[in-house]
């Protein structure tokens, strides 16, 4: 299972896997991993919108107050003063030694493993503080883990009914496709929305590919609030994925860059529109994310 990519490990500098993944880090970067903004414009004619809609009407003044977001990581450090309290913090872990033992979900005592964790959580406060956290940890201390935690989890998630599920990880895994696949419809009929990272490489992983999921891309734009809806799918959105300074455990900060980092902004604009629009789901949080990216070109 992949976490998103472009994603640190602590102790190492923070490298990609391959070259061709490599982002460079000097002024007017340029983002080479895949799925990341060519800064294309969306037409305007593509948005059913007879009538122009603003920030201010979607989540202006909101703090996504009251609506619930699990992030499904490696868990999330509850000490660090950017998080501040969680709802709740469980772990998946197999039920017993047999191969095709059931995952549990039990409650957490080990916290962040990795940081990664951490800091799509941070990202997610930082544009909706009021929001109610809730982590489950699925990856290792090397940001490893299995298709099996990652279904339960998000099994745990849905029948929850969360708001908003990040997951800023994928599996590559054919034999999880399906059911993960089952899982995200689940999620879409009933209410949860669930925004999955796109894969930094060009290959297919999941849930990201499924078009009921909110799919995210980078962008170098440094604004935490600048989107854009990408004119060619499957990705959904670009959001600030690129030199992003981010919490992580014992209490400091990175900067990072991956996608990984690009979809908790995508979650946390979400949380707001949520706090405003409780209504809403993934069908209408998608429409209105676009109707208001800065990408879209002028009606006509």
């Amino acid at each position: 299972m992949d976490p998103g990519l472009g994603s640190p490990v602590p102790g190492r500098p923070l490298a990609p896997p391959a070259a061709a993944e490599r982002e460079l880090l000097a002024p007017r970067r340029r983002v080479r991993f895949a799925h990341a903004s060519a800064g294309d414009v969306f037409a305007a004619g593509r948005v059913a919108a007879p009538q122009p809609l603003d920030r201010e009407w979607a989540w202006g003044g909101s703090t996504g107050r009251g609506v619930r977001v699990c992030v499904i990581d490696s868990g999330v450090d509850p000490a660090h003063p950017a998080i501040g309290a969680l709802a709740a913090r469980y772990a998946a872990e197999p039920g017993s030694s047999a191969p095709d033992a059931a995952w549990d979900l039990v409650p957490d005592s080990l916290g962040d493993v990795a940081g990664h964790g951490t800091a799509c959580a941070g990202i997610i406060k930082s544009l909706a503080p009021a929001c109610e956290l809730t982590s489950v940890r699925i990856l290792g201390a090397k940001l490893r883990g299995s298709g099996e935690a990652l279904t339960r989890a998000l099994e745990w998630a849905v029948s929850e009914r969360f708001a908003l599920v990040n997951v800023s990880l994928s599996t590559r895994r054919e034999q999880h496709k399906e059911r993960l696949h089952d899982l995200a419809d689940e999620a879409y009929f009933a209410g949860v929305t669930l925004v999955s990272a796109a894969h930094n490489s060009p290959v297919d992983s999941y849930p990201w590919r499924f078009p009921s999921v909110l799919s995210v891309g980078a962008h170098a734009v440094p604004d935490p609030e600048y989107l854009e809806a990408n004119p060619a799918p499957p990705v959904d959105l670009f959001a600030r994925g690129v030199d992003v300074e981010a919490p992580w455990t014992g209490g400091g900060t990175r900067r990072l860059s991956g996608n990984s980092f690009a979809a908790p902004h995508v979650t946390g604009l979400c949380a707001r529109i949520l706090a405003r629009h409780p209504q809403f789901a993934t069908a209408e949080l998608r429409h209105v994310l676009t109707a208001t990216a800065d990408n879209l070109g002028r009606p006509g």
